[in-house]
């Protein structure tokens, strides 16, 4: 019995020199948190389908928003039909008021060929007839572009040549060749005139 205790005397220290501490029954190593069991549920994900209860509203969603779409496509190309149609009724009657008042200046002309009279008759009822066309212009604020014997100005004149005069100041209109006109202030087309060119300016 003395001899079984000096050989466990003997023992321990060595096993403390070692470094290997003796297990003990109270001091086993914590093997850290139980695992789940392999066979438990996971919970639902947040892409698990929607149950059909959903999906059928989602798709009466749908289709209100298709029909609403079709309904407002629907009702713009009618308003962009119905604007077409009052803008060409709209041009329509503008020209129409326009070949009205010109309707009688071309009953004239009718009268005038018709007319066996002399030249000078004819030449008389051709001044009418102009005058009328000039009056109907002038209802329309068309107004011709003054021209002969006023300065040149490009931006009222077009220029077809020069013509030698020292009756007239130089870069003046010296002729009309094509009257221009006027809408307003609008410029329907300028007036086709030829300027003075005066030697006895330009060599002063």
């Amino acid at each position: 019995m003395a001899e079984k205790e000096t050989e466990l005397n003997i023992a321990k220290p060595l096993e403390i020199a070692s470094g290997v501490a003796a297990e003990e029954p109270g001091n086993a190593p914590d093997p850290g948190p139980t695992a789940a069991p392999a066979n438990s549920e996971a919970p639902a994900s947040p892409g698990e389908p929607a149950s059909r209860s959903e999906l059928e509203q989602l798709k009466a969603e749908r289709d209100q928003l298709l029909d609403r779409v079709a309904r407002l496509q629907a009702e713009f190309e009618n308003a962009r039909k119905r604007a077409d149609r009052e803008r060409i009724a709209d041009r329509d009657y503008a020209a129409g008021s326009v070949i009205e008042k010109f309707l009688p200046v071309v009953d004239n002309f009718q009268l005038a060929l018709k007319s066996h009279g002399t030249a000078q008759q004819m030449r008389h009822g051709i001044e009418l007839i102009v005058k009328q066309m000039e009056e109907v212009l002038r209802q329309m604020q068309v107004v011709p572009i003054p021209a002969v014997g006023e300065p040149f100005d490009p931006r009222l004149h077009e220029a077809l040549g020069a013509v030698d005069r020292d009756d007239l100041p130089d870069q003046h209109v010296a002729e009309e060749v094509r009257r221009g006109y006027r809408l307003r202030e609008r410029l329907l087309r300028p007036a086709l005139v030829r300027i003075v060119h005066n030697s006895k300016q330009t060599a002063e």
